[in-house]
């Protein structure tokens, strides 16, 4: 074998490892709807979905890694008992394995303009607010769904949370498989972008891309301003989570996309070790996502482009590759802008260092912010 493969495959195996984590991983079969619903008080969660995946499946949806064109689901969760019962529980937006804390009462597939009526109705009930998650590198469609109602639970149903699904591997040597199913997806988005701006109603989009997820929403974003569609761009919010994008990359991406009202977000750990095995597989060259906030680089970056990056590593991790603390910050962050709490400073565009107390220190400027009005 030659030197090269030999050395690439492993790398893939660490890689693979990181971002998967440790826990067992649901098979397709959990998003098959319960016999019946959960006891007690338990409350529904909806969650919507659009994906580009393919079904393997011609009796029932299973949507594997296959690409195909652009569908839409709707799902109905309840929390599962932590004994097993279908009692409600507390769900912890840091659990390694969703699919434990939630169970499938309810699913069936929307065509275009079905889920389009879904996101007006449940707009009203989340202030107007639509919230678009676009998973990272070796997500299965079922593991992507269950994040993302663990991710609804921690915000209280406060937005209408949509799923944007690509046709990942979720398999241990998809990484390069990934990247180009993530550009596949890149029209896909797009279009999802353009349909939920196409209300008259005043609505928000808060659009967060994770891992490699985030590399697939900056190419949308680059698409969308090539196109003229600032229409399009203007309704969004936008963050980066852990962003598994090259420095240089995302510099040319940001110059061409443009700045941002409010300012593009960039959460970043700089002991990030799933990026770490990325940055490896790419020569070393640097990724965006385990930036240091001190870098002079970075800041450049910041200034030039308008752009808010957020130092998160001291914030708990679910796993021990540090890869997922993203889901703390955004249920942490959202609860306090939904109540109007969060300081003014961490709304500008700059560098900023989360401390051990819940403090953001503003670096180029020299200012001090909490995330949250009166924590201690």
């Amino acid at each position: 074998m030659p030197r090269a493969r030999a050395a690439f495959i492993p790398l893939v195996l660490v890689l693979a490892t990181a971002l998967a984590g440790c826990a067992a991983r649901p098979g397709p079969e959990t998003l098959d709807p319960a016999g019946r619903r959960a006891a007690g008080n338990t409350s529904s969660i909806t969650v919507l979905t659009a994906t580009d995946r393919s079904s393997t499946d011609l009796v029932r949806p299973v949507l594997g890694s296959g690409r195909g064109i652009l569908r839409y689901e709707q799902f109905t969760m309840q929390a599962a008992s932590a004994d097993g019962g279908r009692a409600g529980a507390v769900v912890n937006a840091r659990s390694s394995d969703p699919s434990k804390d939630f169970i499938t009462v309810g699913r069936r597939e929307l065509d275009e303009k079905a889920f389009e009526d879904s996101v007006n109705r449940m707009q009203k009930d989340a202030g107007g607010t639509v919230a678009v998650f676009v998973h990272g590198y070796n997500y299965s469609y079922q593991e992507a769904v269950f994040r993302l109602a663990q991710l609804s639970a921690e915000v209280d149903g406060r937005v209408v949370p949509i799923l944007f699904s690509w046709p990942s591997q979720a398999s241990v040597r998809g990484y390069v498989a990934d990247r180009d199913s993530a550009t596949y997806a890149r029209d896909d988005l797009v279009h999802l972008l353009a349909t939920l701006s196409r209300s008259r109603t005043e609505r928000r989009v808060i659009m967060i891309g994770h891992s490699l997820g985030a590399w697939l929403v900056m190419e949308a974003l680059r698409q969308l301003r090539l196109q003229g569609r600032d229409g399009v761009i203007s309704r969004l919010q936008v963050g980066l989570a852990a962003p598994d994008i090259d420095v240089d990359v995302f510099r040319t991406q940001a110059a061409l996309v443009g700045r941002l009202s409010p300012p593009l977000t960039v959460l970043v750990s700089e002991d990030d070790r799933a990026l770490a095995a990325s940055s490896r597989l790419a020569n070393g060259r640097p990724r965006l996502g385990a930036a240091r906030v001190d870098d002079p680089e970075i800041q450049e970056i910041s200034r030039r482009g308008g752009i808010r990056i957020i130092d998160i590593t001291t914030l708990p991790a679910g796993n021990a590759f540090n890869h997922d603390r993203f889901a703390t910050f955004a249920a942490r962050y959202f609860a306090a802008a939904q109540d109007g709490h969060v300081a003014s400073g961490v709304r500008q565009a700059g560098v900023y260092l989360l401390d051990t107390t819940g403090r953001l220190l503003s670096g180029p400027f020299n200012q001090t912010a909490r995330i949250i009005a009166g924590s201690q």
